[in-house]
């Protein structure tokens, strides 16, 4: 089994999806359990117990990840039976091999597959991202998520232990390094060649800020999801989810980061995209 997910990578969690009369999709449990190489589907319910705390913990409705329901298995020559089980959506997915036995290839797979997959559909049911048109749009919408969830990363690395300045500095640099195959802040810089009183990410395009944000938001997860504590964790945790997204972009065959373009300055896109004054017009009376 292991030697045949290696082949298929993570298309074997696409292909076990379902999806229901109301257009849905969803796995079931009782499938999904078998993918991640569990013997017995009662060895996998506490992985799904700690799921479900989880979400909770998140603030979202179990309900709407978690359901109940009888689970159609086929047990060869069409012989099929229904099992109790559990429907579970994508972000429910995510939970569960988030919780699984880390030491298992298939499930380190399920992480990356799920990870990349969940964030993504998080970013197209953005209304308003899908309603932006134009690369300076996206650009513009991209690096003030950036913003936002750099504070929220900040706050999580505190909280681990990346106290002083120049701490939270190498904390950033695992991540770039993960994510740039090796390359630090300076080494990006250099690559791309930007003057050092340059951001990085003031000059990045919609493509490569969507990584950086994917890297940023999963970092801050696994921080408080799993409580790293100490500086040296921290990096390591930033490094290994930078690591991730780059081998995810690889499958799919796209550009690595230090390869993308350099960007035109984010701020003279702010400005050029700033709301125009309105002139205010004057009348001329009696000569005046």
């Amino acid at each position: 089994m292991a030697k045949e997910l290696s082949n298929s990578k993570p298309l074997v969690f696409e292909q076990i999806k379902e999806v229901d009369e109301k257009g849905n999709e969803f796995w079931g449990a009782r499938k999904l359990s078998k993918i991640l190489e569990y013997s017995e589907f009662r060895h996998f319910l506490p992985v799904v117990e700690r799921a479900k705390e989880a979400c909770k913990n998140s603030g979202y409705q179990v309900a709407d990840h978690f359901e109940d329901y009888l689970e159609e298995i086929n047990h060869g020559k069409g012989a099929r039976q229904d099992y109790p089980s559990v429907k579970l959506s994508r972000y429910a997915c995510y939970l569960i091999v988030q919780n699984a036995d880390p030491t298992k290839e298939v499930v380190a797979l399920g992480q990356t597959y799920f990870a990349v997959q969940t964030r993504l559909q998080e970013i197209r049911q953005m209304d308003e991202y899908n309603r932006l048109n134009t690369e300076d749009q996206k650009r513009l919408f991209l690096r003030d998520e950036m913003k936002k969830h750099n504070i929220q990363l900040a706050d999580a690395a505190k909280d681990a232990g990346v106290v002083e300045p120049v701490d939270y500095a190498i904390f950033q640099n695992h991540g770039y390094m993960g994510l740039y195959g090796g390359l630090d802040a300076k080494g990006i810089h250099a690559r791309k060649g930007l003057k050092k009183s340059q951001q990085i990410l003031d000059h990045m395009g919609s493509t490569e800020l969507a990584a950086n944000l994917f890297r940023a938001t999963q970092t801050e997860e696994k921080l408080r999801r799993d409580q790293i504590k100490g500086k040296k964790k921290a990096n390591q945790t930033h490094y290994e989810i930078g690591k991730k997204v780059r081998k995810t972009i690889e499958e799919i065959g796209g550009t690595m980061p230090e390869n993308l373009p350099v960007a035109e300055s984010i701020k003279k896109v702010e400005k050029a995209n700033e709301p125009k004054p309105l002139k205010t017009v004057q009348k001329k009376t009696n000569g005046k």
